[in-house]
């Protein structure tokens, strides 16, 4: 194998940007990761005609000529796997980004070669198998403490199975140190705690489950009407400043995952800082521990090498699958995959490919598919059941659902969660729209539903969907003949609306209380608001006013429920609605 000077090997014929071509590269395999230059910059092949190679360079090319050397690894881009990556924070092609402060400051040299896991750092492990028995592939050999919310199960290699014939006992050890030799087929394995995985390559799995039960969000407006299951797949689109970003870290913050993925891919450096400031201080609302005791962090911004950002969705969805595989219900926040699709675009420019619509290359569809199909619910093969969940955001410039990612999006997703930017500009958040939103696991976790939050949610669901539907409709009548005019039977239906809107839709990222709402509690919220437009709606047709109605004082209450009883609090609500009976048959026998 030449080394970096030895120029009778392969060399640079060619420089566009981050796409580099070079000869003498016969024998090289499709997504082989190669050194390019004097400095060994990160490439990948991905094209070879005869012994021309076509090489995407991960990072920054400046002052790279040709002639250059290219050192061949013979080994396809891969992550590092094991203890130690919650909680750590990775660029888009692994390099972790504390450590590289550390060694070189600010900035990350070109060529820097850092280890993606401390090998030198002890881990506590314990034995979970014994020697002398068969184990399959995917099997738990032992277990590590990697953070107090994260038990690390360290498993059998997929594509490894035999007779364990030793394993490490109770001791602390590194990542690469032997804890286990299986015998196999092919003679005796070695096994450590670091394990390599191609990220184009999906980890093995025994089965795809159907999803049943849903990811909770505590965002109202996602749960009760556009729910994603657990290994769901949804997208979040909207225009610039309509919240795609924050929509995601309140999901990140507060979804019932047991490990998040956050990919901050092309995004603006500042968003990405808010991150990476704001997520070590945050506590887990489940354990009270901080957030970051089952995150890992991805930042690939808008100022790094676009060739990485292209990468970064890949390294997200492996360390992803490897979690999955330990057991482990994971969400992954993708933001944003415009940003990604933009990469692809431009690399494949330079690599002078016939482009498709609006520039985008042909094979857009088909890169979105391997990306969300690689979400799901699974059996394992160590035959546990995990789940990757995939939101992935879409920025369509001027907020154009019509544009390619968002349209192609939508054929590999079942959650279309759409942000309109008129209720982005009024100060509504989250601004999900309720017109143009959609969710196809409706009937999926309906059942999960009935039992742990009401036997009557599908009801509830469906009665308010048809109450939001009758004030569209009547919005367009006021328009043109204002709200005086009509009667007071319609003047209710768009008086409930508003509270709905006002009380249940929107949510107050920044509230203690409203921050987070349990399934118990959405449901007590959709029940006042409904059990108040009945008992209003009868008092109307016995011929109560409805300027009557927006003067009692149990309005007002209900309008303020969702800062006033907490998520511990909801035997309240039976308090408020027996208060709501009361002060409404009051009202219509004219007492107040």
């Amino acid at each position: 194998m030449p080394s970096a000077q030895d120029n009778s090997g392969p060399v640079i014929v060619r420089v566009s940007g981050p796409i580099v071509g070079a000869t003498g590269m016969r024998g090289a395999e499709m997504y082989e990761v190669v050194e390019v230059g004097e400095m060994g910059l990160v490439g990948e092949v991905v094209r070879i005609v005869e012994d021309r190679a076509t090489i995407q360079v991960y990072e920054d090319t400046s002052m790279v000529k040709p002639g250059a050397p290219v050192r061949r690894t013979h080994a396809p881009l891969s992550v590092s796997l094991g203890p130690g990556l919650i909680g750590n924070i990775y660029d888009g092609i692994q390099r972790p980004l504390p450590a590289i402060q550390a060694h070189s400051g600010a900035w990350i040299n070109r060529g820097e070669k850092v280890p993606a896991l401390d090998v030198a750092r002890p881990w506590p492990f314990e034995p979970r198998a014994a020697a002398g028995r068969r184990v399959a592939e995917g099997e738990v050999l032992g277990v590590v403490a990697e953070t107090p919310l994260v038990e690390h199960r360290v498993l059998v290699p997929p594509g490894v199975a035999g007779t364990l014939q030793w394993i490490a006992g109770k001791g602390e050890y590194t990542l690469v140190d032997k804890i286990a030799v299986i015998e196999t087929a092919a003679g005796a394995r070695d096994v450590t705690m670091l394990q390599p995985w191609p990220v184009r390559v999906p980890r093995p799995i025994r089965q795809r489950l159907r999803v049943m039960e849903p990811l909770i969000t505590g965002q109202r407006i996602i749960d009760t009407f556009f729910p994603i299951g657990k290994g769901g797949t949804a997208a979040i689109p909207g225009g610039f400043g309509t919240g795609k970003t924050i929509t995601q870290h309140q999901l990140a913050k507060w979804a019932n995952a047991e490990v998040i993925v956050y990919i901050g891919c092309g995004e603006r450096g500042n968003e990405m800082t808010e991150v990476l400031r704001e997520f070590p201080e945050l506590k887990d609302p489940r354990s009270g521990r901080p957030l970051m005791e089952r995150t890992i962090l991805i930042a690939n911004t808008s100022n790094m090498p676009v060739a990485a950002r292209e990468a970064s969705i890949y390294t997200g969805i492996t360390l992803a699958e490897y979690y999955r595989d330990q057991g482990y219900h994971v969400a992954i926040m993708a933001d944003s995959t415009s940003r990604w699709a933009e990469a692809l675009r431009e690399l494949g420019g330079r690599m002078e490919e016939m482009p498709a619509e609006e520039g985008f290359p042909a094979y857009l569809p088909t890169r979105l598919a391997e990306f969300y199909e690689r979400a799901g619910l699974f059996e394992t093969l160590s035959g546990r059941t995990g789940s990757i969940t995939v939101v992935g955001a879409v920025s369509p410039p001027g907020g154009d659902f019509s544009e390619p990612v968002t349209q192609h999006t939508k054929r590999f997703i079942r959650a279309f969660w759409a942000l309109d930017r008129d209720l982005a500009y009024s100060r509504h958040f989250p601004s999900i729209s309720w017109l143009d939103s959609y969710s196809e696991y409706v009937e999926d976790v309906a059942g999960w539903w009935k039992e742990n939050g009401d036997p009557e949610w599908p009801n509830l669901r469906t009665e308010i969907l048809d109450l939001m539907q009758r004030e569209a409709r009547i919005q367009q009548i006021v328009k043109l003949v204002g709200s005086d005019v009509l009667p007071d039977e319609q003047k209710l239906v768009l008086d409930v609306a508003a509270i709905f809107k006002n009380t249940f839709l929107q949510q107050s990222a920044y509230d203690k209380i409203d921050q987070y709402s349990t399934a118990k509690k959405q449901v007590m919220m959709l029940k006042v608001i409904l059990t108040y437009h009945r008992l209003a709606a009868e008092a109307v047709r016995s011929g109560l006013s409805i300027g009557r109605l927006r003067g009692l004082k149990i309005v007002e209450d209900i309008s303020r429920m969702k800062f006033q009883i907490s998520n511990e609090e909801v035997g309240k609500f039976d308090t408020l609605l027996g208060r709501l009976e009361k002060e409404m048959a009051e009202a219509a026998r004219g007492d107040v």
